[in-house]
């Protein structure tokens, strides 16, 4: 694809997080930039402020008239644009170019050292903070991330060098579009089931991602993790929290505020007395995959990591909206709003939570994302829930699907043994009001961050009662 015979992007689901990414990039580039999504949202209030015209009405009237020639306007698709999408079978039939977005994604690395991260959960902070570490501790690097990165308050990086760090999305095989110079593999949980059909082959998809790595590349791989693949030319590492690995923590102690301090073990040294800037044990785990990256990055074009740089920077990094993001941290009340939507990455936020907090009373309210995840892990969800004290379930965030017969939220909650209650979305803050509350934590990878602000008001005047 040559980018460069085309004066329009018109996106499909503009609003992605993945999406917007790209639509943030063709912006920067000087491209007119359109697109359609379900609803507004405070990023797509954003694109908009930035330049894009978007419109949230499936019409193909609703396309601008100087974006309907094929030969002007490339098309770039999200995997959740349903099948009967009227937008999407116009340009089709008017013979538009449509890529999907790890296509796009796939042609803007070519000719960079990619620093790519893939896992069934942690690569969204993991890819931050390694873009982070780029930016503070090397000075240069771009990024295209799966969250909105405080420190940069984008999900979009544009730096000096060559260097790109990009977050591997194994939905959809999206990751198998990119040949990466350096690799980490944070997770194969079994996930997309409605996609892979089983665990087995989605392990496999990531041994095909992991064998796309260029000659002289790394891999990185989370302790655990059986991955096979032809080393040939290609070096593997392996990282860990608890010692014994290439990369590793060690002498981790629990500071007042809940961070931890940690020195960090590599290949060819150590460096002491790290201090990551967020909450949360299992961020230890991430920090260590971002600084491997980066050392291995350094390896391949033949530098050194300056430990001192990557110091400040872990102890400067403020983490991903959506990732642990704490709202209120009070002796009375505290709020944190997670991204999990998996039974493993919520046991690690719950985890890290009574480590940060010890005896304190944890409230989880749980949006659940999709049906078919609901379906094939619902038990696993309620054994999981089932470490709070309380459990407050909110009906099912559907995405790209239609209901499945039986498959509610009660479905995880008829499981979970310990208090629950199933409340709307939109009344989650009118029942916090009424219920006594110590540490407040929701859940979900859908749309329950349009209530976010509400909890915090209520939760903070109860700091002063």
């Amino acid at each position: 694809m040559d980018k460069h015979k085309y004066e329009y992007i018109y996106f499909l689901g503009i609003g992605g997080i993945g999406m917007s990414a790209l639509a943030r990039y063709f912006l920067h580039e000087g491209y007119g930039v359109a697109g359609y999504d379900l609803t507004a949202t405070p990023l797509t209030r954003a694109l908009e402020r930035e330049g894009a015209l978007v419109h949230y009405v499936d019409d193909p009237e609703m396309i601008p008239e100087y974006m309907r020639d094929a030969e002007k306007t490339l098309v770039v698709l999200t995997p959740a644009i349903p099948a009967d999408h009227k937008e999407w079978a116009w340009l089709r039939e008017a013979g538009f170019t449509i890529e999907k977005r790890s296509q796009m994604l796939g042609h803007l690395s070519q000719g960079k050292v990619v620093m790519a991260v893939a896992g069934t959960h942690g690569k969204t902070t993991t890819s931050t903070l390694a873009s982070w570490l780029n930016y503070a501790a090397a000075g240069e690097g771009s990024a295209f991330l799966g969250g909105i990165s405080r420190n940069f308050n984008s999900n979009l990086v544009l730096g000096e060098g060559n260097r790109l760090v990009v977050e591997a999305d194994e939905y959809d095989r999206s990751f198998l579009r990119l040949y990466p110079d350096v690799a980490v593999i944070t997770a194969t949980d079994a996930d997309h089931l409605d996609i892979y059909g089983t665990a087995e082959a989605m392990v496999e998809a990531f041994e095909t991602f992991a064998s796309q790595i260029k000659e002289g590349g790394v891999l990185i791989v989370k302790r655990g993790v059986d991955i096979k693949f032809d080393t040939t030319n290609r070096k593997i590492f392996r990282y860990s929290v608890d010692g014994g690995d290439n990369f590793c923590a060690e002498n981790i102690s629990l500071e007042e505020g809940g961070h931890y301090r940690y020195d960090i073990v590599l290949p060819d040294g150590r460096i002491e007395g790290c201090k990551l800037g967020i909450l949360g044990k299992v961020h230890i785990e991430n920090s260590i995959a971002a600084v491997a990256m980066l050392w291995a990055a350094a390896h391949i074009e033949g530098k050194s990591l300056d430990y001192d740089a990557v110091r400040r920077a872990l102890a400067e990094f403020s983490g991903v909206k959506r990732r642990m993001e704490v709202y209120l941290n009070t002796p009375e009340q505290v709020y944190i709003d997670d991204y999990a939507h998996h039974p493993e990455e919520l046991r690690a936020t719950i985890s890290s939570l009574r480590g940060i907090f010890p005896g304190r009373s944890i409230t989880a309210i749980f949006q659940p994302h999709l049906y078919t995840r609901t379906r094939d892990f619902a038990v696993e969800f309620a054994e999981v829930l089932s470490e709070c004290d309380r459990v407050v379930m909110v009906p099912i965030y559907p995405a790209r699907e239609l209901p499945i017969e039986g498959v509610t939220s009660e479905l995880i909650g008829k499981d979970i043994r310990t208090e629950w209650e199933l409340v709307e979305r939109d009344d989650l803050a009118r029942y916090l009001e009424g219920i006594d509350t110590d540490v407040v934590v929701t859940f979900g990878a859908g749309n329950i961050d349009v209530v976010c602000n509400d909890i915090y008001e209520v939760l903070k005047r109860k700091t002063k009662e």
